[in-house]
């Protein structure tokens, strides 16, 4: 149960990687994905379900962290 938690953990620090908002919501949304899997498996929820909570979530802030770009 330990391992989980610390992967758990690892992964949510994990941040989206990418410059433009397109990348930040794919590699955030993967991260998420994962992160809510492992998540959803040790909790009862169920791997799929926890998936795609994770993915939504982490594409939303993965899109919404984009920084902005002052030429």
């Amino acid at each position: 149960m330990r391992h989980y938690i610390v992967l758990a953990a690892i992964l949510l620090t994990a941040t989206a990687c990418g410059e433009t908002w397109g990348q930040r919501a794919v590699t955030g949304g993967a991260i998420g994905a994962g992160s809510g899997a492992v998540i959803g498996g040790v909790t009862g929820l169920g791997v799929l379900p926890g998936a795609l909570i994770g993915g939504a979530v982490g594409a939303g802030a993965g899109a919404a962290t984009t920084p902005r770009r002052y030429y």
